[in-house]
C-alpha cells in the first residue's frame, strides 16, 4: 500500500483526529484557523476547539485578490500565480500558528482549506444554457500540503456542484451534524459578506433540513464604509449607520432585484452585490447625493429584511410559528448591533450566538470544514433527501505531503 494511502487509513481509523480548519470569506478580513479535535463521524460527530486564530489580511494581499476577485475580465498569469501564492501563504499561517502554539506538526493528522472564493456563478446568475453552475476557490491544496507536511482536503464545493448543487452554502453539512437537537427547531444563521442559514428541524429528520443564501449582510455595508471612509474597512459597532436615517425608496429599488424575487434555495455573491449593484439604484431613484449615514442605514435594513424574510419563508413552510424557533447567529454580522436589533423586532423569536452551543461565532465556518474533512475520511452516512439543493455526498480532495 502506497504510504500516503495508509496515512490516511490509520487516520480515518482514529478514535479522535486532530484537524485544522482553515477559512477566508468574501470579505476578505483574513484566514480564520481553527485546530479541531473530532472524534465520531455522522451524527456521532463531537468537536472541540483546541485553538482559534484570526489571521488579518494585509492590504497587499486584499489587493492581489481583488484583481481577480468576481471579475469577468482578469489577468490569467496572475490568476494562476495567484492560486499557488495564496497556497503558500495559508500553509505558513499555518505553521506560524502551530509554531505559537506550541504543537508539532506530527500532531496534526488534516488540514481542511475552504480557500478563497474568487468567483461564484451558479447558472441564473451567468445564464449561459450550454454552462453548468460554476464557483471556483483558490489556494492550492497540494502546497498547502507540501509546506506544512500535513495531508490537506480542499476544494470542497466542486462535489457539491458536480452532484447538483451551487456550491453552496456547504455550511448546512456541519450545522445538522453538530447542532441539531430534538424537539427544537433551529436556525442557524451567518452574517458573513453573504448570509446564509440553515433550518434544524426539532424532528432531526435530515430530509427536512434547508439551506439557502438570503443575499448581502456585511458586503455592501463594508464596501461603501470603506468608499465613503478609506481609513474603515468597515463600520464598528455601526457608529456610523446609527446616525442614519433608512430611505425607503431605495430600499424598495434594492429589493427589486430579481434575486430576492428567485425561488430558495439560491446562491450568491458580490458577482451581483457590489458597488455598481448600488450605484445604479442610486442612478434609477437620483439619489446620488444620499448622505454616507442614509446609504448605510439602508443598506443594513437591506440585509435585516432580506434575512428576516428569507427565514420566514421558510418557517411559514414549517407550520410552525416562529415564536417556537431560536435563531443562532454566527459570523461578522453579529458584531452589528443595529442589524442584530432590527433582526429581532423583524422575527420576534429567540436569538443565541453559536457561542451558546459551544462553538465560538468567530471559529464557526473554519470549525465546519474540519468536520467536512473528517466526514469525507471517516464517515459520510447521511441523507438529505433531493431537490433541496443539499447533495448526500462528502466534498474535498486529499492532497499528499510527499
Amino acid at each position: 500500500m502506497n504510504k500516503n494511502i495508509n496515512s490516511l487509513y490509520q487516520i480515518a481509523q482514529k478514535e479522535t483526529r486532530k484537524i485544522i480548519g482553515l477559512m477566508s470569506g468574501t470579505s476578505l478580513d483574513g484566514l480564520d484557523i481553527a485546530l479541531c479535535e473530532i472524534s465520531g463521524a455522522g451524527e456521532n460527530t463531537a468537536v472541540k476547539i483546541l485553538e482559534f486564530e484570526t489571521i488579518t489580511y494585509t492590504e497587499d494581499i486584499k489587493t492581489e485578490i481583488r484583481k481577480v476577485f468576481a471579475q469577468k475580465t482578469i489577468d490569467f498569469q496572475h490568476f494562476a500565480l495567484l492560486n499557488e501564492w495564496i497556497g503558500l501563504l495559508h500553509a505558513g499561517m499555518v505553521d506560524d500558528c502551530l509554531q505559537k502554539w506550541n504543537i508539532p506538526v506530527q500532531e496534526v493528522d488534516l488540514i481542511a482549506s475552504h480557500g478563497q472564493t474568487v468567483l461564484h456563478a451558479p447558472k441564473f446568475l451567468h445564464q449561459q444554457e450550454k454552462f453548468p453552475n460554476a464557483t471556483l476557490q483558490i489556494g492550492d491544496g497540494d502546497h498547502i500540503a507540501v509546506k506544512t507536511g500535513i495531508i490537506t482536503l480542499s476544494d470542497f464545493r466542486q462535489k457539491h456542484v458536480a452532484a447538483g448543487g451551487e456550491g453552496a452554502p456547504l455550511a448546512v453539512y456541519g450545522d445538522y451534524l453538530l447542532f441539531s437537537k430534538k424537539d427544537e427547531n433551529r436556525i442557524m444563521l451567518n452574517m458573513g459578506g453573504i448570509a446564509n442559514f440553515t433550518y434544524l428541524p426539532a424532528s432531526l429528520n435530515a430530509e427536512e433540513v434547508f439551506v439557502t443564501d438570503t443575499g448581502t449582510a456585511n458586503t455592501l455595508i463594508d464596501i461603501f464604509t470603506k468608499h465613503y471612509f478609506p481609513e474603515k474597512s468597515y463600520d464598528k459597532d455601526a457608529e456610523i449607520t446609527q446616525s442614519g436615517i433608512v430611505n425607503q425608496t431605495l430600499l424598495s429599488e434594492l429589493k427589486n432585484d430579481a434575486f430576492f424575487h428567485k425561488s430558495f434555495p439560491k446562491t450568491i455573491g458580490q458577482e451581483l452585490f457590489n458597488f455598481e449593484f448600488v450605484q445604479k439604484a442610486l442612478s434609477r431613484t437620483s439619489l446620488e447625493n444620499i448622505s454616507a449615514p442614509d446609504l448605510l442605514a439602508t443598506l443594513t435594513r437591506l440585509s435585516a429584511e432580506t434575512i428576516a424574510e428569507a427565514i420566514q419563508f421558510v418557517v411559514k413552510n414549517t407550520g410552525t410559528p416562529i415564536r417556537e424557533f431560536k435563531v443562532y447567529m454566527s459570523g461578522g454580522g453579529t458584531n452589528n448591533p443595529l442589524l442584530v436589533k432590527w433582526l429581532k423586532e423583524l422575527l420576534l423569536c429567540e436569538f443565541q450566538k453559536s457561542d451558546d452551543l459551544g462553538i465560538l461565532s468567530d471559529a464557526k465556518e473554519a470549525v465546519l470544514f474540519a468536520v467536512l474533512a473528517n466526514e469525507t475520511v471517516a464517515g459520510g452516512d447521511y441523507n438529505f433527501g433531493v431537490n433541496k439543493g443539499i447533495p448526500s455526498v462528502t466534498m474535498g480532495k486529499i492532497s499528499f505531503p510527499y
